[in-house]
């Protein structure tokens, strides 16, 4: 099957048009296309009625058409000022004071809030998708491609980069492609949408429309959503007691908290409000400052990561390239690796059959010879899924559903709930509100450095979840 097999669209300046589908349906090779970051095998490109190669993204960008990619492309360690500059000026001696001035313009202009000198490992993705947008229009991008945009950002940050998609299509005329898997933002920003199947153009749609419309396209029926099942929780597995953590982007005193076998337990909260810092604890990646980490009753606040995974438990990071897979491995690499019995020979043969089977069983689009990277980040949360190990005491994911389609992620929930009856205690983060809602028994909201409260989700609604994250009470 092709990635992209004979695809044809028309894109108009002053709208914003939407690309659907399923994962795995070719939406990230056609933007990469589209972006110079790969080229088309057959067909052609037209901007402004005439035929264009893209070589690279600079390319592209210089031909203006730049894409922000779900993960933000920048130098952490580097100043915002300093990243501001790659790529786009090559002397030696750098015009730092006419970049400031450029940068705090454009920000202004879409009322974006960034701070020339702070550190990117010290902002919020949102601040630095701002970045990564002010650095395309300043490149002179006429066509934005933005994938998954609002994928970990705040609910302010959210509205602040709708109002700016806006202003560039209505009152610039410039044209905007919303790469995404939520459909009400799809309805609510769109005014067209290109629905993809198997690397085919499947249909196209005036928006808005009825979401029904659009998911049959998507996967030629209808999925049935699956509910959260009953099920009768056993004994605390994880428990925190008087836990502080000290770093130097918050300061989080005293969490007390109690997951039981069979629980699925939800961290509510805005980006950077410490429910990373706290499932980080729980993991042996962060050491707390104060209090006691147990698993199954044993003290481990002072185990590694790696002693915690040999006795139970599981981790599936928000970064999936970044943390949790290792770009240019196969798939068949990656399961070897992930193996809590380490042997001096591999059987390859062995693991390569094994790899299909969960390929087969994660429904990802891949094969077992296939580099990680070469996966589009829907499969790459898959594979994710797919080297956790068995049986499982305690399993923590940081937003487990992120850059899935709606079957994809009803079928991770399915899988999810398959643990819990073996007894696997589930602590999850998202920033899905009704995914929290749906899913937790319990939920824990943070807010600013604070575990404010702890829910039951039987008598919680989403609106009231979202002001108690909001800080309010």
């Amino acid at each position: 099957m092709k990635a992209n097999d004979g695809i044809s669209m028309v894109l108009e300046p002053g709208k914003i048009y939407a690309l659907v589908g399923e994962n795995g349906a070719g939406k990230s090779t056609l933007m990469k296309i589209l972006s110079g970051y790969q080229p088309p095998t057959g067909g052609e490109i037209l901007l402004d009625g005439r035929p264009v190669e893209f070589h690279s993204p600079a390319d592209a960008l210089a031909k203006g058409v730049g894409m922000l990619y779900q993960d933000p492309l920048d130098m952490p360690p580097f100043r915002v000022i300093d990243n501001y500059l790659l790529g786009r000026d090559s002397r030696v001696r750098l015009n730092y004071k006419d970049a400031r001035t450029e940068l705090e313009n454009l920000a202004q202009r879409y009322n974006f809030h960034i701070d020339p000198n702070a550190t990117i490992d010290s902002l919020s993705m949102g601040e630095r998708q701002q970045l990564e947008l002010v650095r395309l229009l300043a490149g002179g991008a006429q066509v934005l491609i933005l994938d998954e945009p609002t994928t970990g950002i705040s609910a302010e940050q959210k509205e602040i980069l709708f109002e700016s998609m806006r202003k560039m299509t209505r009152e610039e005329g410039k044209t905007v492609i919303l790469v995404s898997h939520k459909l009400e933002e799809v309805q609510e920003l769109c005014l067209y949408a290109y629905v993809l199947r198997r690397g085919r153009l499947e249909g196209e749609q005036e928006l808005p429309c009825l979401n029904e419309a659009l998911v049959e396209m998507m996967f030629g029926q209808v999925p049935q959503r699956t509910r959260r099942p009953a099920f009768a929780v056993g004994e605390p597995v994880l428990e925190l007691q008087d836990v502080s953590i000290e770093s130097y982007q918050l300061n989080i005193p005293n969490i007390n908290l109690s997951v039981r076998a069979g629980e699925i337990f939800g961290f509510a909260g805005l980006e950077g409000s410490g429910q990373r810092q706290v499932m980080q604890v729980c993991s042996g990646l962060l050491s707390p400052t104060g209090g006691r980490v147990r698993l199954n009753g044993e003290d481990v606040t002072g185990w590694s990561f790696h002693r915690r995974q040999r006795d139970g438990m599981g981790y599936v990071p928000a970064g999936r390239l970044e943390e949790g897979l290792v770009a240019g491995l196969t798939l068949t690499e990656h399961l070897v690796l992930a193996r809590p019995d380490k042997k001096f020979f591999v059987d390859w043969k062995a693991n390569q059959v094994e790899m299909g089977e969960r390929i087969s069983t994660y429904q990802i689009v891949g094969r077992p010879e296939t580099t990680a990277d070469a996966l589009s980040g829907g499969n790459q949360q898959r594979l994710l899924f797919s080297l956790l190990n068995t049986p499982l005491k305690l399993l923590l994911l940081e937003h487990p559903t992120r850059g899935l389609d709606v079957r994809s992620a009803d079928y991770t929930w399915q899988l999810l709930y398959k643990r819990r009856e073996h007894g696997t205690a589930i602590l999850f983060i998202s920033a899905d509100l009704d995914e929290i809602i749906e899913h937790s028994d319990r939920i824990a909201v943070f807010s600013g450095g604070v575990m404010s409260r702890v829910l039951d989700t039987q008598s919680t609604t989403a609106e009231e979840l979202g002001h108690l994250i909001g800080g309010q009470a």
